[in-house]
């Protein structure tokens, strides 16, 4: 899709993702989303740092995500689920407190794909992200679908060091300036 914005001149730079799968039902074994996100940011290079799965709760979710936020081995943070409109969909209320900063134009241009492939029924998450104390952490609808649309639309490209005129990866080093004042 935009391996004609590769800067091919420089060094790819794999970064240390963990994958957190938000389910009441999926075990490690029956989790076809973070099977399908854990092979793609393999398969581009990058390191998986931890996989949980974990049930939709906020004060759990939170936990986890904050060790991880607080790891400095760790540079992102995907999970899958949790980002619809149910009850129990609680992922991006237990996200959303820990930001520092949105990433607007993540949510935008993840409903941006999924519209082309699904239409109106995009409407239907709340696919999310952010940046918290120079973590990136994004948030993906639980289907192995838009887990694909997430990390090949997107994703996979902006993690990618190489990609111009910009990415996430060359911005991490600035993340956390703010704590410098």
């Amino acid at each position: 899709m935009f391996a004609d914005r590769l800067n091919t001149s420089r060094e790819f730079k794999p970064l240390n993702i963990a994958v957190l799968t938000v389910s009441d039902t999926r075990t490690l074994a029956e989790d076809k989303s973070g099977d399908t996100l854990v092979g793609r940011l393999e398969e581009a290079g990058h390191k998986l740092a931890d996989r949980q799965i974990i049930r939709d709760d906020v004060s759990k979710i939170q936990g986890v995500l904050t060790g991880w936020i607080d790891d400095p081995e760790i540079d992102v943070v995907i999970s899958t689920g949790g980002t619809g409109l149910t009850g129990r969909d609680v992922t991006v209320e237990a996200f959303r407190p820990l930001f520092e900063k949105e990433i607007d134009g993540f949510s935008l241009v993840f409903h941006q794909i999924s519209f082309e492939k699904i239409g109106t029924s995009t409407m239907l998450s709340r696919a999310c992200a952010g940046v918290a104390k120079g973590t990136y952490l994004f948030c993906l609808p639980g289907s192995t679908g838009a887990v694909k649309d997430g990390w090949d639309g997107i994703l996979k490209w902006q993690l990618d060091y190489r990609l111009k005129p910009c990415n996430f990866v060359e911005m991490m080093p600035r993340l956390r300036e703010h704590e410098e004042l």
